[in-house]
C-alpha cells in the first residue's frame, strides 16, 4: 500500500491494516502455544546471537552498531527480545510517549515470561491503533525511518505488520527446527 502526502488514509484502510495485523498474529500464537522454554536459547549454528545474563541477573542481547559479516543467527529468545524491543519503541510512538532507548528494553526470560510480555506489547500497541483517527494516520513519523518526513502513521503500522510477519516467521522456524532434530520418543 502506497499512502502518500496527497492521498488522505481512510478508515478503511485501517481497517485493512488491522485484519492484516490480526492475521499476522494469529499465524504468530501458533507458534507461541507451542514454543518450549528451551526453545529460547537453543543455538542452531555456531555463529548466533542470543540473550546472555548480565552481572545483576538481567537479560542482555548480543549487539553490534554495525551489522556483523556474516550475520549471526539469531536464536528465538533473541528474536523475542528484538520484536520487544521495536514494538515497544512502536508503541511509544503510536502512545505519544517519549520512545525508549534499546537498552531500556528488558527481556523477561525464557517461556512464558516471553509470551506473555510479547502478548502485552500486542495489547499495548492495538490500544493505540483502535484509537487512531483519519487525521492520526496521516500525520507523519520518524520510526523506523529516521528524519524522513514522508512516512506517515499509517506506514509505521504497515512496518509493524510486516516487521511482526518477518520476525513470527523467524521464531517458527527456528521452533520446529529445533523440534526436527529431536530424537522422537519412539526412535530415541
Amino acid at each position: 500500500m502506497t499512502v502518500s502526502r496527497n492521498e488522505p488514509v481512510s478508515r478503511n484502510a485501517l481497517d485493512l491494516l488491522r485484519w492484516q495485523f490480526d492475521l499476522t498474529w494469529s499465524l504468530f500464537e501458533y507458534h507461541l502455544e507451542r514454543i518450549e522454554p528451551d526453545d529460547f536459547l537453543w543455538e542452531p549454528a555456531d555463529l548466533c546471537w542470543t540473550m546472555r545474563r548480565a552481572d545483576d541477573g538481567t537479560w542482555v542481547p548480543d549487539w553490534a552498531e554495525t551489522e556483523p559479516d556474516p550475520v549471526p543467527v539469531p536464536t528465538v529468545g533473541w528474536l523475542s527480545w528484538h520484536i520487544g524491543w521495536w514494538w515497544s519503541v512502536a508503541c511509544d510512538h503510536a502512545h505519544g510517549r517519549t520512545p525508549r532507548d534499546r537498552s531500556d528494553i528488558t527481556w523477561p526470560g525464557a517461556g512464558a515470561p516471553a509470551v506473555e510480555w510479547l502478548r502485552a506489547i500486542r495489547a499495548d500497541w492495538l490500544e493505540a491503533v483502535d484509537r487512531l483517527t483519519d487525521a492520526d494516520l496521516e500525520s507523519t513519523t520518524s520510526l523506523p525511518w529516521q528524519n524522513d518526513a514522508r512516512h506517515t502513521v499509517a506506514h509505521l503500522v504497515a512496518w509493524v505488520n510486516a516487521e511482526l510477519m518477518k520476525n513470527a516467521a523467524e521464531i517458527g522456524q527456528l521452533r520446529l527446527q529445533r523440534a526436527a532434530g529431536r530424537p522422537s520418543a519412539t526412535t530415541g
